[in-house]
């Protein structure tokens, strides 16, 4: 009961992060971002005449722009990366299909495949060790 509760919290937490990824690298929010940051910048800097002052408010308007188009950049190109590795994944008959579109997995659900294939990993090992002591 209680893995099934932690279970329900993790993917519901995986939506949330996956909708706040999705809404902070959309366009339309650096755009209504953007607006509000010169909305800021032509009610404050133009009122004060500390030069210190409308230094830093540039600087942190700059830099909470930079937030969204970073986002935008790394779900860019957290996409590629998904589908170039979805099309090698598929196009090798070999392959475990069960690593396709992981961007849907949990956390934990990952962490258990990686744990598989360090298992498959270490009998490959094993058995290759074995096969060059028999061979001595």
């Amino acid at each position: 009961m209680k893995y099934n509760f932690t279970l329900v919290v993790e993917k519901k937490f995986e939506n949330l992060t996956s909708l706040a990824t999705k809404v902070l690298g959309s366009t339309i929010t650096f755009l209504a971002a953007l607006c509000l940051v010169i909305y800021w910048w032509v009610n404050n800097l133009f009122s004060s005449n500390n030069w210190h002052q409308n230094i830093g408010d540039i600087i942190f308007g700059i830099t909470f722009l930079s937030l969204f188009m970073i986002q935008k950049s790394f779900n860019r190109y957290s996409a590629l990366i998904n589908l170039k590795l979805n099309e090698l994944i598929s196009s090798n008959q070999e392959a475990n299909n069960s690593v396709l579109n992981t961007q849907k997995k949990t956390e934990s659900e990952i962490t258990e495949l990686i744990k598989e294939y360090i298992d498959e990993e270490v009998k490959e090992i094993e058995d290759l060790i074995i096969k060059k002591s028999k061979k001595n």
